[in-house]
């Protein structure tokens, strides 16, 4: 461990401030926020050091961005076949139907536009809700052990 030795500098009121919130906001001494300060104006690589650090950064959302892109590529066509599938299956109906089964179909549409315009003002998405139903899932499961043992193998058996 290096050697430290005290040294005793003086800053302006609002500059000692500002260090004094970057030290609580990274949880460390004033001391050591002062000595990287120091260190990296002695070694003068601060602004390469900046630029690295934000070229990583604008990689990793890059690749975050990429793989939302693919998401959104596979529910758009999940949702396009399904609705496909749902449209084919439909059966025929009798001419004297036809009228009271549309009427039926805008209602149950007002209906999904009701609910999905309620959805998106929220911001309390399906898939979200999904999300958060997966996590309890596997947080309960991960909690509780099941009855057939760990590897689910089961209790009945040649024993």
């Amino acid at each position: 461990m290096p050697v430290r030795r005290r040294m005793n500098v003086y800053f302006e009121t609002g500059l000692l401030n500002e260090v004094s919130l970057l030290a609580a906001r990274q949880k460390v001494s004033k001391s050591a926020v002062v000595e990287m300060a120091v260190q990296s104006f002695l070694t003068g690589d601060d602004a390469g050091q900046r630029e690295a650090a934000l070229i990583r950064r604008l990689d990793h959302l890059s690749r975050q961005m990429e793989g939302m892109d693919e998401d959104l590529s596979i529910l758009g066509e999940t949702l396009a076949l399904y609705v496909r599938a749902w449209m084919n299956a439909r059966l025929p109906m009798p001419p004297e139907a036809q009228e009271a089964a549309k009427a039926r179909g805008q209602e149950r549409y007002e209906r999904f536009l009701t609910v999905l315009l309620r959805n998106l003002a929220t911001r309390d998405r399906f898939l979200r809700e999904r999300s958060r139903d997966i996590a309890a899932f596997r947080e309960h499961r991960a909690v509780t052990p099941s009855p057939d043992g760990p590897d689910g193998a089961g209790r009945s058996g040649a024993g």
